[in-house]
């Protein structure tokens, strides 16, 4: 049975390689635009929901971006939140304050924020992005120029992350993990719905593609609406594109170790087609295959080449997004703080920005 487990694991392993190694010859990360796009006709839609700490550092780098306008839709906070965007409102006439409705029965938070942020928009390109993403200068023109060369209706980037602490640096890799491992980057490009990924952290649209998609009013329901609304766009015959944030697209998502399993625990379940016995034999494999196999090789010394796979398939995932390569050392512990996690993503009830939702 051991055995069995073993080369399981190994075949398991040996795929996540090769399609990473495809993704590192082919996966691009968003570059300054060589050509003039303009990003005048953009309009930089921001959710908040108690974001006034997030915001006091990000919204410097909003106001660097060329756009037309910057909508900020106040989704009634209880923190300081109106009044910081308030306060840079002041400083320039581009940063628009909204302040939410109460959200609709049937609708999720974040769709609910962006449906009314798409209502109120001016702009040609409507580019949603999180009050925790920080944009460095001619960021927006690198997404727009990245749009106009693949002729795409949706443009979803994933920000480098910013990692501090311990469980961090542990953690949010997964993110990467997930996305260079498993869908090999030619296939966002087909005309499948299915093979495709996007990261509402940064989504932009052109006009045409998001009414054509239905927008946030067609996902209003939807744990995973930024994968949802990307299947959507690709359904209607619209063109999309996924790039990594690299030096000009940065987020810091997570400052604790209970964020993180609030944050990460919300979205795990839904990437396992919310099955349960999945998301278990999920845990249990990631278990086996980065941690329990350094304990193993007494049983077959074979075990120390899974275990060296997973330190690789780490390494050269540090290397395609920047993080320090000495973090491989830390692969072991993932599944282990990963833990109260998965026993989050199991719960039918669960609990972010303050509100209730149920599975």
């Amino acid at each position: 049975m051991l055995d069995f487990l073993l080369y399981t694991v190994l075949v398991w392993l040996g795929l996540k390689l090769l399609v990473l190694l495809l993704n590192l010859w082919r996966f691009p990360v968003l570059q300054p635009a060589k050509a003039a796009s303009s990003p005048s006709t953009a309009s930089l839609l921001v959710p908040a929901r108690n974001e006034a700490h997030n915001l006091m550092e990000t919204l410097p780098g909003f106001l660097l971006q060329g756009v037309q306008e910057i909508l900020i839709l106040d989704d009634q906070s209880s923190d300081a939140t109106a009044a910081v965007v308030e306060q840079f409102s002041r400083r320039d006439a581009r940063v628009r304050l909204i302040s939410g409705l109460p959200k609709p029965e049937g609708w999720m938070g974040k769709p609910w924020a962006c449906h009314q942020l798409a209502q109120a928009a001016q702009g040609e390109v409507l580019l949603f992005t999180d009050a925790d993403v920080r944009w460095a200068q001619r960021g927006v023109q690198a997404v727009l120029a990245q749009m106009e060369q693949e002729n795409a209706g949706l443009v979803s980037i994933y920000p480098r992350q910013i990692t501090l602490s311990l469980p961090e640096r542990i953690l949010l890799p997964l993110i990467d993990d997930v996305l260079l491992c498993y869908l090999p980057h030619p296939l966002i490009s087909t005309p499948f719905p299915s093979a495709t990924a996007a990261n509402g952290q940064v989504m932009a649209f052109t006009r045409q593609a998001y009414r054509a998609s239905g927008g946030h009013a067609a996902v209003r329901g939807e744990v995973l609406e930024d994968v949802r609304l990307a299947q959507k766009t690709k359904a209607v015959g619209q063109r999309m594109t996924v790039a990594l944030g690299g030096a000009l697209v940065a987020v810091r998502m997570y400052r604790s170790f209970e964020e993180i399993v609030e944050g990460l625990g919300k979205n795990l379940i839904e990437f396992h087609g919310r099955n349960r016995a999945a998301l278990i034999l999920s845990y249990l494999g990631h278990l086996l295959a980065y941690t329990l196999c350094w304990l193993l090789p007494l049983s077959n010394p074979i075990w120390l080449l899974v275990g060296g796979m997973g330190l690789l398939e780490r390494l050269l995932l540090n290397l395609k997004t920047g993080r320090d390569g000495w973090e491989v050392v830390l692969v072991p512990l993932a599944p282990l703080f990963a833990t109260p996690i998965y026993w989050r993503s199991g719960q039918k009830k669960y609990t972010w920005k303050g509100r209730e939702y149920s599975r």
